[in-house]
């Protein structure tokens, strides 16, 4: 046990990201305050992905909302203040992926796709220049359908279109490659080396002799999202759970936990 929690310490000094350690802990702590229930780290997992999901669709939310709201110069300064933060945390998700043409005429979808965000032809470089093209992505069928019939705006390799259906479909059909960019779906991260894995968060543990359950680093999976989400993770996972915790407790609490971990 205390090599394991030397290892969570030493990780924790290095990464910017949640820890399941102190996710867990805090919940726990905080349900265990006037005996709201108690939690166990099987229960913690089951909802710990579907939670970090939840937060991550709310990023995309409040950052359309928040970017309309800069837009009409609405609190204009705290809305852009805003705005980029959003974006600094959604680049932790954001991917690119070159993917060639498929036998049924279309590219397929990365595994791990949740948003795309641009899709261009895969050029060259050439005087300092890109010889790719940017391709307009339309999702409706009948919209796609206008553009292939009229004259003026048919697709052309400078003017590429995509449908985005359940794959990809690109106009004109001889382009053979492209580089998508986009948002993958969040998973996690080895709390040893920091590393993203193909693996949802979990609490690692092990059972010791008196039959408690204790926290084990080399088998848990910390969450893929920054480390200042710990309170909405907590807040999310507890209503997930039927547990009523109040903001401003969890919020103090995780504070009050950041100063301390100052002066140890």
């Amino acid at each position: 046990m205390v090599y394991s929690f030397f290892l969570y310490i030493c990780v924790t000094i290095i990464k910017d990201m949640a820890s399941v350690f102190e996710v867990y802990s805090t919940l726990k702590d905080l349900a265990n305050k006037d005996a709201r229930g108690m939690i166990t780290p099987s229960q913690f997992n089951a909802f710990a992905g579907v939670a970090q999901l939840n937060i991550f669709n709310n990023l995309f939310r409040e950052f359309q909302l928040n970017k309309k709201n800069s837009l009409r110069q609405v609190d204009g300064g705290r809305d852009k203040n805003r705005v980029k933060q959003l974006q600094e945390d959604l680049s932790y998700f954001s991917k690119s992926q070159n993917i060639s043409i498929g036998a049924q005429g279309t590219f397929e979808k990365p595994l791990d796709l949740a948003r795309i965000i641009s899709i261009n032809t895969s050029g060259q470089w050439f005087f300092d220049g890109s010889t790719s093209a940017t391709i307009q992505a339309v999702y409706d069928e009948e919209k796609l359908d206008m553009i292939l019939r009229s004259v003026l705006s048919a697709p052309t390799v400078e003017n590429p279109v995509a449908l985005i259906s359940r794959s990809i479909e690109v106009f004109p059909t001889s382009i053979r490659k492209i580089k998508l960019r986009y948002y993958k779906t969040p998973e996690g991260v080895d709390p040893v080396t920091g590393n993203a894995v193909a693996s949802l968060p979990k609490f690692g543990y092990r059972v010791n002799v008196n039959g408690e359950e204790t926290y084990d680093v080399l088998t848990s999976v910390d969450f893929e999202l920054p480390d200042h989400y710990v309170p909405e993770l907590v807040l999310e996972i507890s209503k997930m759970m039927g547990i009523n915790l109040r903001d401003q407790e969890v919020y103090s609490y995780s504070q009050n936990e950041e100063v301390n971990k100052r002066y140890e």
